[in-house]
């Protein structure tokens, strides 16, 4: 099969990238392939889950038209400026040019060694994480949720050293609109190449953002973009766990899938990612970090922009327009999540209010919302108190007459299953046992995720207090 390959990151100037191929694998078999993904890129299903597909999926052959890189970038990791970091384990195979003429990275996550690998990795990556980014990368996508997508997952037949134990290996086929990064253009700027900086812009406005003009529209894109995506994000209780300018997409899409978690019990100080030391990436705390790591692109576009005082005061400007944006797309997002089809100011403090009574009672998120749309008494079960729900949903009942299809609104806001963390855990441990099953059972519990289905009944479940996971853990 011929792969409609058009690279044209691969075509940008040597010091984007390092030519890499792949390193091969003693005895690849595919755990999952996503038939709906290969069509959607023009490619044949069962070609996919084939021997050339699977031998391409595992790294030990490329397809025709195929250019395998690791791409440079840079990136503050926790605050710290790392001016070195790129694909070290990662190879983009190329772009592929879907028959609708859209375009999209082809990228084998997993798949050894490269230039930019540090220290003692090994480049690969266990199964585990891999299927974690597989499961929740597309529940994100069947969510609406602008994402990276997951093609494939490949056993690789060798172990991979993690935390003292033999994990079995494992490659992710991830499928990007790109993967550019804040820190691509911190990569160039901490060289003062303003050159490739140029080039950069030119290359993004072209592939993502064809009507900004310049680097300071393209500033203003990527920020209307990450308000959009963040409030998403939060409207879902959808927590990231490492915002590093290395893992922002310029795209506009949520990539890397680390240490990433769905809140059970709602509070904007709850932190699951066992590296995330002082809570610097919070749930509550995304917004700002957004704004952090935007300032870092507009720092880097500031050579690009002219006069230094005047581009100084057009990109702070740029960067302060994430507020406004952010706060509307979270008021849309949120009123939409009580039943207001075009939420106003007035709205915020009913809103404020259930969230301030969720946190204060430890209400579940996902199955407040969840009831509010359908059945009271789900949602109000999750106050400790239930009074307190019941003293807002008074104030909310009331504002709901005003209303033309409240319960319309609220069925396409509010998901009855996530990808709750105790669930891809139970997971995990079956599929490093030899066991896809509940995998695939999960993947097709979350295909449809706001369509209630007494079948997946047991997915909307919030844990027992003795499967509550408290800490996730990033893949390397």
């Amino acid at each position: 099969m011929t792969l409609p390959f058009d690279n044209s990151y691969a075509r940008l100037p040597e010091a984007f990238f390092v030519p890499q191929q792949p390193e091969p694998v003693p005895e690849p078999a595919l755990v999952v392939s996503n038939d709906a993904l290969a069509l959607r890129l023009g490619l044949d299903p069962d070609w996919l889950s084939g021997p050339e597909g699977l031998a391409m999926c595992a790294g030990n052959q490329m397809p025709d038209g195929a250019e395998p890189i690791a791409q440079a970038y840079a990136g503050h990791q926790f605050g710290g400026f790392v001016p070195r970091l790129g694909d070290g384990r990662a190879v983009l195979l190329g772009e592929i040019v879907a028959p609708d003429g859209a375009r999209f990275d082809l990228q084998l996550k997993g798949a050894g060694r490269t230039a930019f690998s540090r220290g003692r990795s090994d480049g690969r990556a266990w199964l585990g994480p891999v299927l974690r980014e597989y499961v929740v990368s597309e529940a994100m996508a069947a969510l609406g949720v602008p994402t990276t997508r997951a093609l494939a997952a490949v056993r690789t037949g060798a172990p991979v050293a993690r935390d003292a134990m033999a994990r079995p290996g494992a490659v992710l086929t991830r499928v990007a609109a790109s993967h550019i990064r804040v820190g691509t253009f911190q990569y160039f700027a901490a060289q003062g190449d303003e050159a490739a900086l140029s080039t950069l812009v030119d290359h993004v406005i072209a592939r993502h953002y064809p009507q900004a003009e310049g680097p300071l529209g393209l500033l203003r894109a990527v920020v209307a973009a990450q308000a959009e995506l963040i409030a998403h994000w939060m409207s879902l209780g959808f927590i990231h766990g490492v915002m590093n300018t290395d893992n922002m997409a310029i795209s506009g899409e949520t990539i890397d899938y680390g240490p990433c978690a769905f809140l059970d019990a709602y509070h904007p100080r709850t932190v699951f990612s066992a590296i995330d030391q002082q809570g610097r990436y919070a749930f509550g705390q995304q917004a700002q970090i957004g704004i952090w790591n935007l300032a870092q692109l507009g720092t880097c576009l500031l050579p690009l922009m002219g006069e230094k005082e005047t581009a100084l005061e057009q990109a702070s400007a740029a960067i302060d327009d994430f507020i406004p944006l952010y706060q509307a797309a979270w008021l849309k997002r949120f009123g939409a999540k009580i039943g207001l089809a075009a939420p106003t100011e007035d709205d915020l403090p009913l809103i404020q209010q259930l969230l301030e009574r969720m946190a204060e009672q430890q209400a579940d998120f996902t199955r407040v919302f969840g009831g509010l749309r359908g059945d009271l008494e789900v949602a109000r079960a999750e106050f400790a108190e239930p009074e307190a729900f019941d003293l807002w949903a008074k104030d909310w009942q009331a504002r709901l007459a005003d209303e033309a299809d409240p319960k319309a609104v609220m069925a396409r806001a509010n998901p009855v299953r996530i990808p709750r963390n105790h669930q891809i855990e139970a997971m995990i441990v079956a599929a490093t046992q030899g066991d896809d099953g509940p995998l695939h059972a999960l993947i097709e519990a979350l295909a449809d995720p706001y369509s209630p289905d007494p079948r997946y009944r047991a997915y909307e479940a919030a844990p027992r207090p003795d499967e509550r996971v408290m800490r996730t853990f990033c893949g390397t």
